[in-house]
């Protein structure tokens, strides 16, 4: 955890009066991504898992579409660098750099989403159910695995689950970052997404919806809100979609057939 986290001088002031303390902050850095020797995108992170970071973007992103297509991975750690070569002659990779490319100047990251992600996205036909009570067990189980979160406040969780336990579990400053972490641990450690659960401690935008999709995943479940967009993307791409689960309480948006209840 001290890899991703600092501790700063602070002047804390209550009705009580004032006192001098340590206070631990999550740290944050920029990472640049370059694939086949162009300069993709600078992400800011939390410095933790950037290999899982990398390739879970590029994956999320429509940049690469299986792991054989990945023909090295250099981390630079010193210089917040990490070096992608993959296959693209023919390949996505090269058409979607061709079509898609966007500079990463000014320390300002990239983003890649357009209508034709929408599209050509299929739906989700999975008939994977779960109770509600083992959402609410999962959820539970996320908000204790947290540590860095524990100590700042200052990050995003999120996790891929089956409907018993958490089989992956990602922090990162980022709601995005964090999800293409858990993506891209996935990826390079062959875990299957199918019928699977992501949890996420964020807000549940379109983006983070499409994420999801992608890895054909039935449920997504946050302990915060959905937007409209992400509301609608949900119904439309077959996506089970729970929100503002606390305490014993969730909201189910969309396909909520997935959900058992004692009523059903």
């Amino acid at each position: 955890m001290d890899s991703q986290t600092e501790k700063f001088p602070v002047l804390r002031l209550s009705e009580k009066g004032s006192n001098s303390i340590e206070d631990v902050v999550a740290k944050e850095s920029p990472l640049t991504i370059i694939l086949n020797n162009r300069e993709l995108a600078t992400l800011l992170c939390s410095p933790a898992d950037v290999k899982y970071l990398t390739v879970g973007f590029l994956f999320s992103e429509g940049l690469l579409r299986s792991k054989e297509e990945i023909r090295k991975i250099t981390v630079d750690d010193g210089r917040g660098v990490v070096r992608v070569d993959v296959e693209s002659e023919g390949g996505v990779a090269g058409e979607a750099l061709f079509k898609r490319f966007i500079t990463s100047g000014c320390g300002r990251g990239a983003s890649f989403y357009s209508a034709a992600d929408v599209q050509g996205q299929a739906k989700v036909e999975s008939r994977a159910e779960i109770s509600a009570g083992a959402v609410l067990a999962l959820v539970d189980e996320f908000q204790h695995r947290s540590q860095i979160y524990r100590a700042t406040g200052g990050v995003h969780s999120a996790a891929l689950c089956d409907m018993r336990s958490i089989l992956v579990f990602s922090e990162d400053i980022g709601r995005h970052n964090a999800i293409d972490k858990v993506f891209g641990e996935c990826v390079l450690s062959g875990i299957a997404t199918d019928d699977r659960i992501v949890i996420t401690s964020g807000r549940i935008s379109s983006e983070i919806l499409l994420k999801v999709a992608k890895r054909n995943i039935p449920m997504l479940v946050s302990k915060s809100a959905p937007t409209d967009l992400g509301l609608k993307l949900a119904a439309d791409l077959g996506v089970t979609l729970v929100g503002f689960v606390r305490g014993k309480r969730m909201n189910v948006y969309t396909h909520d057939w997935r959900i058992a209840t004692d009523a059903k």
